[in-house]
């Protein structure tokens, strides 16, 4: 009898969804990947919300009450979390954010606008909420495992992964690590 296949889910938060075009980027292997899990929430499936999974691989950091609120699911629907790439290990790009006054910012980026009358900040109740700071994953749950890289090459993806189902702990080696 065939042992049940993995569940497998994907997300993204602050980020540039670098790290999902590196997954999409094992090519022939996603079709052994497919073979091997099923995937929950995903780009792929186009699934919103994240149920038990095995396995999930969240990308970006966190600066906003909705990113704060996905993640917290998603980590208590997935066995292992794995932080993928520079956003969700660091707060990456996005937290260049973090050495600026919010509220100037956000002054400068709406109000002070030539091309706009009556500018004003969003003040929308459908809006989420920005945090003070980008923060990276860890800081807000429990991760299990970090793939390096901005983005991980899709090798370094592949890689981890299988080691990961094999039931192997994952091991990247130093030719695999990326940061373009």
């Amino acid at each position: 009898m065939d042992k049940p296949k993995l569940r497998v889910a994907t997300t993204s938060l602050a980020g540039c969804f670098g790290c999902h075009m590196s997954l999409l980027d094992i090519d022939e292997h996603l079709f052994e990947l497919v073979g091997r899990v099923a995937f929950d929430r995903s780009p792929l499936t186009d699934i919103k919300h994240c149920g038990p999974c095995d396995i999930g691989l969240i990308e970006g950091g966190v600066c906003n009450s909705e990113n704060v609120h996905v993640l917290r699911e998603f980590r208590r629907n997935c066995k292992t979390l794995v932080a993928v790439g520079a956003c969700a290990i660091t707060g990456g790009l996005p937290a260049q954010r973090n050495h600026l006054d919010l509220g100037a910012c956000l002054q400068q980026v709406y109000r002070f606008r030539d091309d706009i009358e009556d500018a004003a900040v969003p003040d929308d109740p459908e809006l989420p909420l920005l945090l003070d700071k980008v923060y990276p994953v860890h800081e807000v749950v429990r991760i299990d495992y970090f793939i390096p890289g901005c983005p991980p090459s899709g090798e370094a993806i592949w890689k981890f992964l299988g080691d990961l189902i094999a039931g192997r702990t994952p091991r990247l080696g130093h030719a695999l690590l990326r940061f373009d």
